[in-house]
């Protein structure tokens, strides 16, 4: 009887280790791109405040 128990047990444990799971870590094939779509109009907004800076500047008399 002892003999079967060790040959259940043994099974018991392949089974068991067949079914763990397997993390990899791979490099990717190609390289990684990264797509920026930015619109920059930093210019455009100092145009438009130096603008308003002359706009109402206090010689200007609005104020």
């Amino acid at each position: 009887m002892t003999a079967s128990k060790c040959v259940a047990g043994a099974l018991a444990g392949l089974l068991l280790a067949a079914c763990t799971p397997t993390v990899q870590v791979a490099m990717p094939s190609e390289p990684i791109n990264i797509n920026l779509n930015v619109k920059i109009e930093h210019e455009i907004y100092i145009k438009v405040d130096k603008a308003l800076d002359n706009l109402f500047n206090e010689s200007s008399g609005l104020f």
